[in-house]
């Protein structure tokens, strides 16, 4: 925990900072919650993954936790929520333009075979869609990640409620992420929070919860 209080702001996703303050909480949690510093030849990939394109595609569904309030300058960030209320428009807008200049920047750079490396490159190279049962009825999805830090307090549970009330306002009917089958801790919190099962893969989960 720290040790001052934590506010949830809206993200700054046009603060080059900012944006390389929420790609290090990526890394930094990339091993299903844990610290990943270290695993990666291309560390920025992750974000480039995980965080870049919910920044790009939807910077209004982006929030972070951070210490201090509304007054003085903003502190750097110790978690992120950052959402997508159309998964299927996400995908197409990813297909169209982010991932086509991810490969083109990356076309001449090896990737060791068997790697975490390999395994973000072939999924920016076929990026594997969300099940249309799924979102038809989840349209939402999300990534949230906090540090060690930030873990506990209820502080997950004021930055999740802040973004889901705002889904809801738009009249999202469900939302679903994607969880590591080890990362049993978010597991659990998601499912004393509401959410349930929606596909069990021997390495990861989909769960989602209605929202009317």
């Amino acid at each position: 925990m720290t040790t001052g209080p934590l506010s949830v702001r809206p993200a700054r996703a046009d603060d080059p900072a900012e944006v390389d303050r929420i790609y290090d909480i990526c890394l930094r949690t990339a091993a299903a919650g844990k610290d990943a510093t270290g695993r990666f030849a291309e560390p920025r990939l992750v974000g480039d993954v995980f965080a870049g394109p919910y920044l790009a595609h939807s910077p209004d569904l982006a929030w972070v936790l951070a210490p201090g309030g509304a007054e003085g300058p903003p502190s750097p960030p110790v978690g992120y929520f950052l959402a997508v209320a159309d998964t299927e428009s996400f995908e197409r807008d990813l297909e169209d333009a982010w991932w086509p200049r991810l490969r083109t920047r990356r076309a001449h750079r090896p990737v060791e075979p068997d790697t975490p490396d390999a395994w973000l490159r072939a999924h920016i190279d076929d990026p594997p869609p969300t099940p249309t049962d799924i979102t038809a009825r989840y349209p939402a999805h999300f990534h949230v990640d906090l540090l060690p830090e930030a873990q506990g307090g209820g502080n997950g549970r004021r930055l999740m409620s802040t973004a889901i009330d705002a889904l809801r306002a738009r009249g999202v009917p469900g939302v679903h992420l994607g969880v590591s089958t080890r990362n049993t801790n978010a597991i659990g919190f998601y499912t004393h929070v509401g959410f349930h099962v929606l596909l069990d893969g021997p390495d990861s989960k989909i769960l989602g919860m209605p929202l009317s």
